[in-house]
Order: C-alpha cells, then structure tokens, then sequence
C-alpha cells in the first residue's frame, strides 16, 4: 500500500504547482486517476498517452508547449529513459505514481531523480488501481464515482463499493471480491465505464471536449442522460462499439473451440485490443488469452490468464525485439509483425508445456 506519509507527499507536489502537467494512460484508471487529482487541485492540462505500452520520447514537445513546473505520471508502467533525462535536464520534479512492477533499478541515473509512489514498492505491496490512491490523496467524498469508474476498470473492487451501492442502487449492486468483473459488464456504470472508455478513443480534440466536459460533472447520472453536451461522446460509442462488437462475436467463436488458448488478430484504425482481452477473460477464464492489433509493421498485444501471464509474456518475446510490462494476471506487449508468429509459437508451445 501507499502510506499515509506518501499521500500527504503527492498532496504536498500538488498543492505546490502551479502548472503542472499531467501525462495519464489511454485508459479509463489513467483518465479517473487524472480527473481525482485535477479536480482536487483545479490546476494544470491532462495528456492522455496513446502510445503503448510506453509514455516515449514523441511526448517531449509537450514540456516545451505548456512549461509545466512539475510533471505527474499516472498509471503508466513504462517510461522512457529519454523522457525522464530531458524532465531533469529542464528542472522538473516528475511524481510517477503507478501500480505495475517497477521497470527500472534504483541506480539508474535518470531514475534517481524522480519521485515514484507503488503500493507493490512496500513491506507488504498491494495493486490496487492508481484512480483508488488517487481518491485517497484528494479525500473528496463527492468523487467517489469517478474512483469508483477507474476501480472496476481494472476489475478491483475497493473496500467502499458496497456503500456505493447501497446509495446509488441505479447505477451498482453489492459485490463479492470474487465476482469483480460482474461490476464492468453487469452494472449500470460499468456500461458509463464502456461508454467514456471509448470516448477515449476519438480524435485528440474531441477527447480533450470530453475530458473538459467530465471535469465538470457533479454526478454520473449526468453522463448517463443523453443529450447535447454529451451528443458527440455517445456518437463517437456507437461508432467504436458497432466495431467491436463484431470483433468479440469473431473471437468468441475462436474461444469456442479451443481449450488452452484463444488467439485473436485484427487490424484496422481502432485499438481495441485491451478491452477484447478484458471481456474475453471474463467469458472465457479458463483460457489465456492473447489479442493481437496490427496496425503497419507493428503489433500491440495483451494478454489476459488466471496463470502468470506476464511471465508466460516476457518468455515468449525472449529473442525478440519488443517492449512488455504490466500485471500478473493482465499485460501488454509491442513487436513487430515479422515476430508475430515466433512469439504465437512460443506462446503456444510455453501453454502446452503447462498442460
């Protein structure tokens, strides 16, 4: 867990700035995560990273666009070293909080400088969601809903989502810790969770609407009433979701028939590949699941197992050019597509091996 020393830490960087900037992952615990900490100090721009699985080098102009003071790393696992080099060079305290294996040893120079809150880096490391610490470090009761929107995401149920319930019976229902993933697909806001989540996934200017739009909500409720504010959110969600829709009936069917492993490929302009992962597991938990996205010469892969998946990951991209990080039960990897059918074949023989 993060202490309480370590929130009141965070609080302090934040109460401090005067412009910070806020780089958070393409994802609905990155955007909760964001909106917490933005609404409690009502300063500073959100950038939200498109890049995966790495905030990388492309994202450096934004230091130069907005002159932030400090710079706030949300919920991602992995960052590049050139990033972090030119935060220093420039003089800008980095608050990196996120809640995946740590990808750097302490020693490493452009690492020493930044201030990196885990609740895995403890005596007695817990994973629960950035957007859970972040409601603990903005203390506002009235954005319980956003933690809460970032805490199913992930498919972790905080300790206060049974309260949730019992005040808000319309949009959640009283959980066990087991049954998490009823709270995505089977609550009212987990359908609010699909229907931001894939708003996310719009053009830059239209995301950033959103975002500005979600900032300014005082309850769910108000997303979940369609009208001329929100139009062009639920516009953007029937586009994305008539796509994926078709894509999880394909890789349903491929689930259907296999006992270990569901592998499924696609291309196109949509990066849906972590959301068919997450629905595939929750359909099929009993098979390691692997979605791959190609898009050009590279592909995007996650990975969902009730085994050790980011492990059977890592293995299978050994002698493979390709970047991974993220949890044990759900991760993310990039490679190139003339690897792809070296690291299926790897998969597939390490899950053999295992039977």
């Amino acid at each position: 867990m993060i202490s309480n020393e370590k929130i009141n830490e965070i609080r302090e960087f934040l109460n401090k700035s005067q412009n910070p900037l806020f780089f958070f992952d393409n994802d609905l615990d990155g955007l909760a995560s964001f909106m917490l900490l933005r609404r409690y100090c009502n300063k500073g721009k959100g950038i939200a990273i498109k890049t995966f699985p790495d905030l990388n080098s492309t994202y450096l102009r934004k230091l130069n666009e907005f002159s932030p003071d400090f710079v706030f790393i949300i919920d991602k696992p992995l960052v590049s070293k050139q990033f972090l080099h030119e935060c220093n060079e420039k003089g800008i305290p980095v608050i990196w909080i996120d809640h995946h294996p740590k990808p750097f040893k302490d020693n490493e120079e452009d690492f020493e400088k930044i201030n990196y809150f885990n609740p895995l880096e403890n005596e007695k490391p817990t994973n629960e969601p950035v957007s859970y610490w972040c409601y603990k470090i903005s203390g506002k009761q009235e954005d319980e809903w956003i933690a809460m929107l970032g805490c199913i995401s992930d498919w972790f149920l905080p300790e206060f989502a049974n309260s949730f319930a019992e005040n808000n019976p319309d949009l959640f229902i009283k959980l066990k810790q087991a049954e998490q993933a009823k709270a995505l697909y089977e609550t009212e806001l987990g359908r609010l969770a699909k229907v931001i989540n894939f708003g996310l996934k719009d053009r830059t200017s239209n995301v950033v609407k959103m975002i500005k739009y979600l900032l300014n909500l005082k309850s769910p409720r108000e997303i979940l009433e369609k009208n001329l504010k929100n139009a062009t959110i639920y516009h953007r969600f029937s586009q994305v979701d008539r796509k994926y829709s078709k894509l999880l009936e394909k890789a349903k069917e491929i689930g259907k028939i296999n006992k270990n492993l569901l592998f499924f490929q696609y291309g196109g302009e949509l990066s849906l590949s972590g959301e068919l992962a997450n629905e595939l597991f929750y359909n099929f938990p009993n098979l390691t699941i692997v979605v791959c996205y190609i898009k050009g010469t590279r592909v995007n892969v996650s990975v969902r197992s009730k085994d050790d998946a980011r492990t059977m990951t890592i293995k299978s991209l050994e002698g493979i050019e390709s970047t991974a990080g993220g949890h044990e039960n759900a991760c993310g990897a990039t490679l190139s597509i003339e690897d792809l059918p070296k690291f299926r074949d790897n998969m597939i023989r390490m899950i053999k091996s295992k039977t």
